[in-house]
């Protein structure tokens, strides 16, 4: 039974690393194609590239967080806890930060 515990175990991590790291690399992806296609709003001169950036970085930073949380299954130690919390903490205060420029830009566009 015990020999049943751990293999399930090891595949619980096995399956948890995998996920993070897709969504990690969807992460990654969505802030890469965000820059991309902001850059070239921003040589057009669009006015709503800072609303279509801050949207991007938002939406990244969810699948980051996303991968942080799962992370938090094969924690093996308190510090390591620690650690995976604090960067919970500061990708949450992000997100909120850059949820609030979101309405604050949308209400400036509506303005103009």
């Amino acid at each position: 039974m015990t020999h049943l515990i751990a293999d399930m175990h090891e595949i619980l991590e096995i399956i948890a690393n995998i996920s993070v790291f897709m969504l990690e690399l969807f992460g990654t992806c969505v802030l890469v194609y965000t820059a991309v296609k902001g850059f070239y709003y921003w040589i057009r001169k669009n006015e709503s590239v800072r609303l279509y950036l801050a949207q991007g970085i938002a939406l990244s930073l969810t699948f980051k967080m996303g991968g942080e949380v799962l992370r938090t299954i094969i924690a093996r130690t308190w510090s390591e806890l620690g650690v995976l919390g604090a960067i919970i903490v500061l990708r949450g205060l992000l997100t909120f930060l850059i949820n609030w420029e979101i309405k604050e830009e949308k209400k400036a566009l509506r303005e103009n």
